[in-house]
């Protein structure tokens, strides 16, 4: 019996001899899980593991050794739980030991001293012995690293060890206060980034006796440096230092050190808000707000005390400068306060300074210095953000400015534009106060405009016009606010087509810029998005169908509203107020939309005293067909879950019209409609009848005839549709629109609509109205066309091969540069061809595409720099002024390739960028003065 007993003890440790003995050799893989487990059962101890694995730990081979301990560090990271302390204090002894072996053996080691670092029955004392055997004996090769370890990654790895616990602080802290300042830029930075780490971990025990130095090292760094970056870092850890002292649970008798250590901080900074030479006022003005940054506790702390001094300092000065720089510094501290929210507003560091603050913002609101009203404006905005801090009577005061500066001249635009968007952000917080005192003033100019309109003074109005409906839009961003002024908007634009003078283009597409951006604005709620949408959409329509009568053919009204700007213009407009219906409503306005366009129902319009027949696919005339504009706006923006109501017949309507050659203008919004459509619709047995109807009116249409433009139109819309979704029959019509590139009539066309195909379009087929665009579409047709456009190069005729450059040039420049990379050694010879080529457009477009690879790819580019330079010069004297810039930009991104191989070319080059230097452009002139002073600077010291 105790024989056999024997034997069953002794059966597992042979089990486990042979698995350690079979790994060592090489002759099995990962045993680590099943000694783990054996571990685990009580099978034998990690001890054990040690002793089966003694002979491998003394093997000669290196590589052997580290096998053996690569299986134990294994087994400890799954077992580190079960460990008694003084297995922990043995098995450390062993690893440290085990730091002095062989290169190959290190990883293994260090990661079964990972595993052990994880036991909590790990004794005190004996992490520091772990890290010091670490340091003195691990050696760390920055250069030729096949891991591809870099200064940074070690960096970054040494700085989570040193902020990973605050033991380290009292070796850390002198440490990091030598190395700011010290004269090495690097170890500066590195050191501020590492302070700001560890305060996010260390607690004001630790960082106690450290303060006065941390803070003379800082102060000294943001008074003193050179590097905005080492100031940049040293505000940042002054942040996160304040943040520390901050969070600190004080005992009722212990010292409050973020009090003291604030008030260091403004005994040595509030002197120099006084000066005046005002010369360290603003690196003062940062430390004080990065440390008002950190916490609600310190920003009442510093505010409180700063805030009067640059009270009195702005009346102190009188010259607009000054007090330009002192309101700067108190907009700092506004800002601070919007951070940190107070349950009782009596509480808040302001609110004993909002009369001085509101008197001082209104002196700059009024000052002449366009600049002092600029940062006015914006501490208005600050203000008006804080909850009940400006009165009633402060408000009425600062719409009275804000309408001012709205109509300011125009040598003061960017005053106009900041007053104009401070109305916006100020009106969604006070709606009631820009209704009463704001909304009445601009209706009355607009009213006076009107007048003005009506007797035929137009030029007169030229100036407040566009500037009223600017202010009108810019305030619209509150459902009651925009239930105001959308009116407004509408009946102006219709009193303008009443008028005995007709507007002008400008003045209705100025209107209805306004409507877009209050469409923008009422995108952000969806109940004022709907009344925008059944308010406005209907009252366009009503303008257009009523323009478009026949018996107005001729007049000067039908005119205006329907050039092709107007409606496009309109079309963004109901467009932007479709994008965002729920599906419930977009399903009640679809109703009436489609209705109308295709039999003439204009009941649900407004004022609908229509006198002819609304029937633009019929026989209606020119000026209804182009109507269809706004269709496919509304159509292609509608949510693709919607159904759309006689579709079948739409999409028949649609593809006639798309063909149709008397107003290119409608077949195009046709063809872009149809596609919009087709991008939206489900797969399946109705979406494959319209794309065969699309198929064989495009065969029909470019076999011969009039229409081959209208149909060569319909293929590239439907194309791109289909590209968009990856459907299959997009290579079958991408092959089509490549066999078109040899077309002597619609080649150069065919070449440039592989720029539509890759581009983002604005109108239809986006993923704002709902389109289905897949992320990666650029990459596959890259993927799938450019080979078949590259082999059409070569076999092309010499008189078309343009064609097959410019489509290429179209396909490279808009496709991601990380894609075009690895292709570049094979697509670079036809780029430099393409520089050849006689179309200013190949020419520009190649050049973008060229730019940034010169920048990302130098070692590809560098073997053709004889040629680059060649071309680019003689670019340089194009007749385009986009090609000379391009070509211009492009010299000035080869001074990015290794200067050895640029510098034969030095003298060359810069004296042909002497020529350019007289162009009669001003913007040539100066891309040939930055891309001569960087061929200038080549190979020069420090360049």
């Amino acid at each position: 019996m105790a024989a056999a007993a024997a034997l069953e003890a002794v059966a597992p440790l042979g089990t486990l001899w042979g698995l350690v003995q079979d790994f060592v050799m090489g002759q099995q893989e990962g045993p680590a899980d099943q000694v783990a487990a054996d571990v685990k059962s009580g099978s034998y101890t990690v001890l054990q593991v040690v002793e089966a694995l003694g002979s491998s730990l003394e093997n000669p081979e290196p590589r052997t050794r580290a096998r053996g301990i690569q299986l134990l560090s294994q087994v400890l990271l799954q077992c580190h739980s079960l460990l008694l302390e003084k297995e922990v204090v043995h098995l450390i002894l062993f690893y440290e030991n085990r730091l002095k072996d062989h290169h190959l053996v290190i990883p293994s080691v260090l990661q079964g001293l990972r595993a052990l670092s994880l036991c909590v029955t790990l004794p005190p004392g004996l992490a520091v012995s772990v890290l010091k055997a670490i340091f003195q004996e691990v050696h760390v090769q920055p250069p030729n690293d096949p891991h591809g370890i870099q200064r940074e990654d070690l960096i970054l790895s040494l700085r989570a060890v040193l902020a990973s616990t605050p033991r380290f602080a009292e070796f850390l802290l002198p440490l990091l206060i030598e190395k700011v300042d010290s004269e090495i830029l690097s170890a500066k930075l590195d050191s501020l980034q590492t302070l700001n780490a560890c305060c996010a971990v260390y607690g004001q025990k630790e960082l106690k006796d450290f303060l006065p130095s941390l803070w003379a090292s800082i102060r000294r760094e943001v008074f003193q440096t050179a590097s905005e970056r080492v100031e940049a870092e040293g505000l940042a850890a002054l942040n996160s230092l304040t943040a520390c002292l901050s969070r600190s649970v004080l005992r009722a008798d212990a010292e409050d050190l973020l009090d003291s250590f604030l008030s260091n901080i403004l005994q040595d900074c509030r002197h120099h808000l006084c000066e005046p030479d005002m010369k360290l006022v603003w690196p003062s003005a940062k430390l004080l707000q990065a440390a008002a940054g950190a916490s609600a506790r310190a920003c009442d702390h510093v505010t409180s005390n700063v805030l009067p001094l640059l009270l009195e300092q702005f009346h102190k000065h009188s010259q607009s400068n000054q007090r330009r720089t002192i309101l700067e510094m108190i907009l700092g501290f506004l800002k601070l306060q919007q951070k940190w929210s107070y349950e009782d507003k009596d509480e808040r560091p302001l609110s004993g300074f909002k009369d001085q603050l509101c008197s001082l913002m209104f002196m700059a609101l009024t000052d002449p210095n366009t600049q002092l009203q600029l940062v006015g404006i914006r501490t208005l905005t600050v203000l008006g953000a804080q909850p009940d801090l400006l009165s009633s009577g402060d408000l009425e005061l600062a719409v009275g400015h804000l309408y001012r500066l709205s109509f300011l001249e125009e040598d003061s635009q960017s005053c106009r534009v900041a007053a104009l968007e401070a109305s916006g952000t100020l009106a969604t917080l006070y709606p009631m106060a820009f209704s009463s005192h704001l909304v009445p003033r601009l209706a009355e100019d607009l009213c006076t405009e009107e007048s003005d309109l009506a007797r035929g003074d137009g030029p007169t109005r030229c100036s407040r016009h566009p500037r009223c409906l600017q202010a009108l839009s810019a305030i619209s961003t509150h459902p009651s606010i925009v239930k105001e002024t959308l009116p407004l908007l509408l009946q102006h634009l219709c009193q303008m087509n009443r008028g005995s003078v007709s507007p002008g283009t400008s003045e209705v597409i100025a209107v209805c810029q306004s409507l877009q951006q209050v469409a923008e604005n009422c995108q952000r709620d969806p109940e004022s998005c709907w009344y925008f949408h059944q308010t406005a959409v209907p009252c366009l329509l009503a303008l257009v169908v009523q323009a478009s009568a026949p018996e107005k053919e001729h007049s000067v009204l039908k005119k205006v509203l329907l050039e092709d700007e107007v409606l496009a213009t309109m079309a963004s407009v109901i467009a932007t107020a479709t994008t965002h219906l729920s599906p419930d409503l977009a399903s009640q306005s679809v109703a009436h939309i489609v209705p109308l366009f295709l039999d003439g129902n204009i009941s649900f319009l407004p004022e609908n005293s229509f006198s002819g027949r609304f029937q633009p696919f019929q026989d209606g005339s020119s000026g209804q067909r182009r109507l269809v504009a706004l269709l496919m706006a509304f159509v292609c923006s509608l949510p693709r879950n919607v159904e759309i109501p006689q579709l079948n017949r739409l999409m028949g309507e649609l593809l006639e019209l798309s063909c149709c050659q008397s107003c290119p203008f409608s077949s195009t919004a046709a063809a872009k409609c149809f596609a919009g459509l087709l991008n939206k619709h489900p797969a399946g047995q109705q979406l494959d009848e319209f794309l065969q109807l699309a198929v064989d009116k495009v065969e029909a249409g470019l076999s011969s005839g009039p229409c081959r433009s209208q149909a060569f139109t319909l293929l590239l819309w439907v194309t791109k549709a289909l590209v968009l979704r990856y459907h299959p029959l997009s290579s079958c019509l991408t092959e089509r629109l490549m066999g078109l590139l040899s077309d002597p009539e619609l080649g150069p066309a065919a070449a440039d609509g592989f720029s539509l195909l890759m581009s983002d379009c604005t109108d239809v087929l986006t993923r704002a109205g709902h389109a289905e665009v897949r992320i990666m579409f650029r990459q596959r047709f890259f993927t799938d066309n450019v080979p078949a456009l590259v082999r059409g190069f070569h076999a092309a005729p010499q008189d078309v091969k343009p064609n097959y450059l410019k489509g290429l040039s179209h396909v490279l420049n808009r496709l991601p540069k990380p894609v075009l990379l690895p292709e570049l050694p094979t697509l670079l010879s036809l780029l430099l061809e393409a520089l050849s080529c006689p179309d200013s457009v190949v020419q520009l477009s190649t050049l973008s595409c060229l730019q940034p690879l010169l920048l990302e790819a130098p070692q590809v580019m560098s073997l053709h720099v004889d040629t680059l330079i060649t071309k680019f010069l003689n670019l340089s004297a194009s007749p385009s002024m986009a090609v000379r810039i391009a070509a211009l930009q492009c010299m000035h991104a080869l001074t990015r390739l290794p200067t050895p191989v640029l510098l034969p070319y030095k003298p060359q080059v810069i004296r042909a960028l002497a020529k350019p230097l007289d162009d009669k452009k001003r913007l040539v002139r100066k891309e040939a003065v930055s891309a001569r002073g960087e061929w200038f600077l080549l190979g020069s010291p420090g360049s």
